[in-house]
């Protein structure tokens, strides 16, 4: 049996940049990505106490997906439009640890364009695999799907990315 970290400040310490990584290749930009992972780590303090021995990653990865398909529903309900070019914006300076961070999982604007195409099932799938990590096993727990539904969804999100690609 799995022993899970014992406080909300080691999975935040030890999955941080994980879920990071996770949440930018599914969203696309560094500011979603930022506020899905202060979600997910809510929604990870909440229910670190109820949580079942098990599969921890697993429990974490169908935390943060879920919480992107949530944050893809409620803005298909509500439609927002970017501020335009001449409004002020505040000019914050990113710290130099942000921009190594940013550098290590920097995929390439091509690529993230091309998983951006992606239908979610492929993308998240995809993501799931060669950018986390995780196995397919994982994968499948954290989708509750099938392992075959999974190995296709990788196989066929990596030729459509071969294809938007080549």
């Amino acid at each position: 049996m799995e022993s899970i970290p014992l406080t909300w400040e080691e999975v935040a310490r030890v999955y941080g940049r994980k879920i990071y990584n996770f949440a930018y290749r599914l969203a696309g930009n560094p500011e979603d990505a930022a506020d899905l992972v202060q979600e997910v780590l809510l929604r990870v303090r909440r229910g670190l106490e109820a949580y079942q021995p098990g599969s921890f990653e697993g429990w974490l990865w169908r935390i943060t997906r879920n919480a992107f398909l949530d944050e893809v529903r409620r803005r298909n309900r509500r439609p927002t439009a970017p501020l335009p070019d001449e409004v002020d914006r505040w000019n914050i300076a990113s710290t130099a640890g942000a921009d190594i961070e940013y550098d290590r999982i920097s995929l390439g604007d091509d690529i993230q364009k091309a998983l951006l195409q992606l239908p979610m099932e492929f993308r998240e799938a995809v993501v799931m695999c060669d950018v986390v990590g995780l196995s397919y096993e994982e994968i499948a727990q954290a989708t509750a799907v099938p392992i075959g539904t999974v190995r296709s969804r990788i196989h066929r999100g990596r030729k459509m990315l071969r294809e938007l690609l080549g």
